[in-house]
């Protein structure tokens, strides 16, 4: 499995492109490794790993205005490759793609993001337009 972890510079240049105004949603797949792999060498497991990358970056994403839109737990890979799980699936919420850059840039937020680099083994991070809820698939 190819490890995504964080975005390549380019794709960060694109995403800060996008001319949409207004808020954004990020589809956050995450997938935690068994022990995170901290550069100091410290022994946690991924999941506490990640939770403290919660805890320190939440006050830093309520500050820009992200919340999280929606939640769930990942139960079975229906359509696509059988060996996919993700451990985390949620979708994050920011009034707009310059408050999410506002967070990343943040000099607090770039100390707690430490956590997620040793916590994660693979992830897939999306950008979305929010669309309306209906009742059809169209």
């Amino acid at each position: 499995m190819e490890a995504y972890v964080d975005p390549t510079r380019e794709t960060f240049g694109d995403f800060r492109r996008l001319a949409e105004e207004g808020p954004i949603h990020m589809l956050n797949l995450v997938r935690l490794r068994d022990r995170a792999e901290y550069p100091d060498g410290r022994h946690v497991s991924g999941e506490e790993a990640y939770r403290a990358y919660g805890r320190e970056s939440g006050p830093i994403f309520r500050r820009v205005g992200g919340r999280i839109a929606w939640t769930g737990d990942f139960r079975l890979m229906l359509i696509g490759p059988a060996d996919e799980r993700w451990d985390r699936c949620f979708i994050a919420e920011y009034p707009s793609g310059v408050a999410f850059v506002e967070m990343v840039k943040d000099s607090d937020y770039q100390k707690a993001v430490v956590h997620r680099q040793a916590a994660v083994l693979t992830s897939r991070l999306i950008r979305l337009a929010p669309g309306r809820p209906g009742d059809d698939f169209g």
